[in-house]
């Protein structure tokens, strides 16, 4: 039979009351209330916390403390990966990111999702949708991303937007829900910018 941490990544229904996952939480916590107490010269330690927090990628991410996630152990990161203030990653399943990845202050990546029907809901009860952004995507500040996304390369999030749904590569989507709201020629480089406000 499998366990509740089983279930959990298999993106099945599954207990998060279980002792194993509230520990494996209680490490992640810890793990983050040490890497949001170090300074801009603890370079090295925050390396070697964001290595051990996350399943890839930690030991050359750049991370802009506070950080928040539920288990780490689902997160990757790929090269040249940064991520402004303030971000929150709710990884009950993978969350993964492609190489060289912008995110603005307080982005936040959902994957955790709860029955609709109340009665089941009522039981506490959830299970996960993955979220995967692609190579050189820009998600700008205060970005919302909902469980089981999935952003293609190239492509840049305007600040504030909620993403409910696959959003393509090489455009530019914003809003709430978002949508395109234009291509990206794929010699521009350089994006206007100005759709993904502060990153």
């Amino acid at each position: 039979m499998p366990t509740e941490t089983e279930r959990m990544l298999a993106g099945e229904t599954y207990d998060p009351t279980d002792p194993d996952l509230v520990a494996d939480r209680a490490r992640a916590r810890d793990l983050v209330r040490r890497y949001n107490a170090t300074t801009e010269a603890e370079r090295d330690r925050r390396r070697a916390l964001l290595d051990t927090l996350f399943d890839a990628g930690g030991d050359e991410a750049i991370v802009e403390p506070p950080l928040r996630c539920d288990y780490g152990y689902n997160i990757s990161v790929g090269a040249d990966f940064f991520a402004n203030f303030g971000c929150v990653f709710l990884d009950v399943v993978p969350v993964r990111f492609g190489d060289r990845c912008l995110l603005g202050p307080g982005v936040h990546v959902y994957t955790p999702t709860h029955p609709i029907d109340p009665e089941e809901r009522a039981t506490g009860r959830e299970r996960g949708e993955p979220v995967t952004v692609g190579d050189d995507v820009w998600i700008g500040g205060r970005a919302a991303v909902t469980p089981g996304v999935t952003i293609g390369d190239g492509t840049v999030v305007a600040a504030g937007s909620v993403v409910t749904s696959d959003v393509p590569e090489s455009v530019v989507a914003g809003g709430n829900p978002a949508r395109v709201i234009r291509e990206i020629p794929v010699e521009d480089s350089d994006p206007d910018g100005e759709p993904a406000g502060d990153g």
